[in-house]
C-alpha cells in the first residue's frame, strides 16, 4: 500500500514539474515570432498617402483604435478619437478578457521604432515581447506586401499626437497563455497585380479582414466555410448581430449585381447622409459603412469579383436578434 502512495505521490510530483515547466517555456520562450526587423521607414508623399487610404478605408486602423458611438447607426468614432484608442471590448461581447485599444498616434507609439512597429503590425507581438489579442488581425496583416504595412506606418507617424493613456488590456487565464502560442513570423508577399481581379481582390479582402467577421467562428477556430457569414456579435444593449454570407449563393452575395455591391458601400460616402440615432432594441451594426465607403469602385469591385469565385454556400441568416 505504501508503495502505491509513493508512486502516485511521484506522478502527482511529476505532473506538477511537467505543468510548471510548461508554463515557465510558454511565458518565457513564447512568442517566437522571429526577429524585429532593422528597418527605417521614409516618409515620403506618396507612400503616406497611401498609409492614410489602407488606415483609414482597408485595414480599418481609425476605426478599432478610437472610442466608437454605439447609439448612431454604425457605431461611427466619436469625431477626434480615431487612431488615439480607448475602446473596450470584453466579456460583454463575449470576449475571454478586457481588451483596450491602444493610442497609436505619436504620444502612443513615438518611441517605437518602425521595425517594432512593423514587427507588432505583421507578428501581433510588441516591443516588450507580450502578443497582442488577435481582435487584431495581424494574422492578416501578416501576409500582406511589406510596402503596404510600411506605408501604414508612415502615415501613423504624420498624425498628431494625442496625449492620452489607457489601461492595459487584461485577457483572462488560460488566454493570457494561449495567445503566447498565437504569434508566428510574417509571411510577407507583393501585392497581386491589380489587373488579376480575383487574386487582388482576395488581397483586399484579407487586408479587410473580412472574413474575421463574416465567417461563423467557435472557440476561435473557423467552422464554416470562409465569408459563409453567421458569427455572432452582442451589441452594447444586449441585441445579437449575426454576420450575413458574402458566398455566391442567393442566401448571400448571389443577389447582388457588381454594380449593386458597390453601391451598397458607396451611398455611406455621401456626405449629406447623416446616420440615424439607435434605441435600445433598434437594428444596429458593427459593420463601419462609413470607412469602407471610402474604398475605391475599384477595389470594391475587386472583392466582389473574388467573393463571386467562392463556392457558393446555402446559409440563410437572421443577421439581428433584438434584446428582449
Amino acid at each position: 500500500m505504501k508503495k502505491l502512495l509513493k508512486i502516485g505521490l511521484f506522478i502527482a510530483i511529476g505532473l506538477v514539474l511537467v505543468v510548471v515547466l510548461g508554463v515557465t517555456y510558454v511565458n518565457f520562450a513564447l512568442p517566437n515570432a522571429g526577429p524585429v526587423p532593422d528597418i527605417e521607414v521614409k516618409i515620403t508623399p506618396d507612400r503616406v498617402e497611401r498609409g492614410k487610404y489602407l488606415a483609414w478605408n482597408v485595414m480599418l486602423c481609425g476605426e478599432c483604435h478610437s472610442k466608437r458611438d454605439f447609439n448612431i447607426l454604425t457605431g461611427p468614432a466619436f469625431a477626434g478619437t480615431e487612431f488615439s484608442g480607448g475602446e473596450v471590448f470584453d466579456h460583454s461581447l463575449g470576449l475571454p478578457g478586457v481588451f483596450i485599444s491602444p493610442n497609436i498616434t505619436p504620444h502612443g507609439i513615438g518611441n517605437w521604432t518602425d521595425g517594432e512597429l512593423f514587427h507588432l503590425i505583421t507578428t501581433g507581438v510588441k516591443p516588450d515581447g507580450n502578443p497582442v489579442f488577435p481582435i487584431m488581425p495581424y494574422h492578416n496583416y501578416r501576409k500582406l506586401d511589406p510596402e503596404d504595412i510600411k506605408s501604414v506606418i508612415a502615415y501613423l507617424r504624420t498624425l498628431e499626437p494625442v496625449e492620452i493613456d489607457h489601461p492595459a488590456s487584461k485577457p483572462d487565464f488560460p488566454v493570457n497563455l494561449i495567445m503566447r502560442t498565437m504569434p508566428e513570423p510574417p509571411d510577407l508577399r507583393p501585392a497581386p497585380d491589380r489587373s488579376d481581379l480575383i487574386a487582388y481582390g482576395k488581397y483586399l479582402f484579407d487586408a479587410a479582414s473580412c472574413g474575421d467577421c463574416h465567417t461563423k467562428i467557435e472557440r476561435g477556430q473557423f467552422i464554416d466555410p470562409i465569408a459563409g457569414g453567421g458569427r455572432e456579435f452582442t451589441l452594447p444593449d444586449g441585441s445579437l448581430l449575426r454576420s450575413p454570407n458574402l458566398t455566391p449563393h442567393l442566401t448571400g452575395l448571389g443577389k447582388f449585381t457588381r454594380e449593386a455591391f458597390i453601391g451598397r458601400f458607396k451611398m455611406y460616402a455621401d456626405s449629406s447622409l447623416v446616420l440615424p440615432r439607435v434605441e435600445p432594441g433598434d437594428f444596429q451594426t458593427i459593420m463601419p459603412w462609413k470607412y469602407y465607403a471610402g474604398m475605391t469602385e475599384e477595389d470594391l469591385g475587386a472583392i466582389y469579383d473574388y467573393l463571386n469565385s467562392l463556392e457558393p454556400y446555402d446559409h440563410e441568416v437572421e443577421t439581428f436578434v433584438a434584446f428582449q
